[in-house]
């Protein structure tokens, strides 16, 4: 039996058609009690980016991701224990904590926020990836 679930596999041939790359990988991967997500951004699962220049409105639809990625998962955004959150500006941080806080307000996860110089495509402004639990006595509604 395996020891852990992978939740939306796909191939980066596909997803990525602007780059020459064929890696598989998956959006989230369910391993005993743990959920790890893969960093969101602000594109749809349909591959459709939402707030083109954006920061706030790209970090909401990462969110948006994140908690149905949990959910599938068999979690929620209560059981977050850690986020990472990379902007590619300063000035980026406010709009774009201020949005992660707003879901997951009441949480208190532990979190690192990074400044880098850039994300995989040029458009991205922001990404987020978190690390969930899954309690022993969770039943997933």
């Amino acid at each position: 039996m395996p020891t852990h679930t992978r939740i939306r596999m796909f191939n980066t041939k596909e997803t990525y058609p602007n780059q020459s790359l064929d890696n598989d990988l998956c959006q989230a991967v369910r391993a005993g009690n743990t959920v790890y997500v893969r960093g969101q951004i602000g594109t749809d699962f349909a591959g459709n980016l939402v707030g083109l220049g954006n920061p706030q409105a790209q970090a909401e639809q990462a969110m948006k991701n994140v908690k149905q990625l949990l959910e599938e998962a068999g979690s929620d955004l209560s059981h977050i224990v850690k986020t990472t959150t990379y902007i590619i500006d300063p000035r980026y941080r406010e709009p774009v904590y201020k949005e992660v806080g707003k879901w997951l307000k009441g949480v208190f996860p532990i979190s690192t926020g990074l400044v880098i110089s850039g994300l995989g495509q040029p458009e991205w402004l922001m990404e987020i990836d978190v690390i969930a639990v899954i309690p022993d006595d969770w039943t997933a509604a």
